[in-house]
């Protein structure tokens, strides 16, 4: 009898283990993109992405995510929607992150479908420009350095807009969103990955993504098992993708939302690297 309690009470801790581990152990995944367009007063620019936090908590007042992202020393930060989660509204939590980040970096923000959800867009919104980040709704923004620059365009989720499809949403975003500067090295951060057909036809060059969860559960050889607006076995869940001129991060996120826990997919903070060719 003791032998099999011994037993039980291992594999619960193991269990635990095992789930602690895949949805609270931060990974940093580190991608170079490699471009005679990417003008050369921003070779070695290193962008930091955050997706779908999700108001899930990293440590007291989110301070091993802050640290994590210190550590990178980025030049950017992007938010890419869902920084809060719909089902659990805590904007504080989240906003606990970014207050710390501020001060040491340049914040950038879109929308998710959650927040539209949730429907108070406008007080996250405002919250955060408080906070001194940039919120692009549909817009850009010229980053100049050294006589050179680049476009940081954003485009809202396209629930914003529930009655079109998302693709027809996205390419009007998008086209907002640029306008005329179409002949810059274009940045855009977009919530949704399956609309990459898209960010290739609108020739962005590079788009971060998040809204795939990393399919929730990644089974190896495999990928992702499920994701919104992909559905089972989804094709971008995680990763660099490229199509044309255009290359496409999406990231796996760091929280979780109606399905409780990440397995074999634990959260995930990207950094990109600009280098002039």
């Amino acid at each position: 009898m003791k032998r099999k309690l011994l037993k039980l009470i291992l594999f619960i801790a193991f269990i635990w283990a095992f789930l602690y581990i895949n949805n609270s152990w931060l990974q940093t995944s580190k991608y170079e993109v490699v471009s005679e367009r990417i003008p050369k007063a921003f070779d070695g620019v290193k962008i930091v992405q955050i997706s779908d936090l999700h108001d899930a908590t990293f440590g007291e007042k989110q301070s091993r995510l802050v640290e994590n992202v210190k550590n990178l020393d980025p030049d950017f930060v992007f938010l890419t929607g869902d920084f809060i989660d719909s089902n659990r509204y805590d904007l504080q939590n989240s906003l606990n992150f970014v207050k710390q980040i501020t001060p040491f970096t340049d914040v950038f923000y879109v929308t998710g479908n959650h927040e539209v959800a949730v429907n108070k867009i406008d007080e996250i919104t405002q919250a955060l420009k408080e906070l001194g980040v940039h919120v692009l709704m549909d817009e850009s923004a010229e980053i100049e350095k050294a006589g050179e620059s680049l476009l940081i365009a954003g485009v809202q989720d396209p629930l914003i807009k529930a009655i079109y499809p998302p693709e027809e949403v996205v390419a009007e975003e998008i086209d907002h969103a640029i306008d005329k500067q179409k002949d810059s090295f274009k940045l855009l951060l977009s919530h949704r990955p399956e609309v990459f057909d898209v960010y290739a036809e609108k020739e962005i060059d590079i788009v971060f993504t998040g809204h795939a969860h990393g399919g929730q559960v990644r089974i190896p050889g495999v990928g992702g098992l499920i994701a919104p607006g992909q559905g089972w076995f989804p094709k971008y869940t995680a990763g660099m993708h490229e199509q044309g001129t255009t290359k496409m991060v999406v990231s796996r996120g760091l929280g979780n939302s109606i399905i409780p826990y990440r397995i074999l997919n634990r959260p995930e903070i990207v950094m990109v690297t600009l280098k002039n060719s």
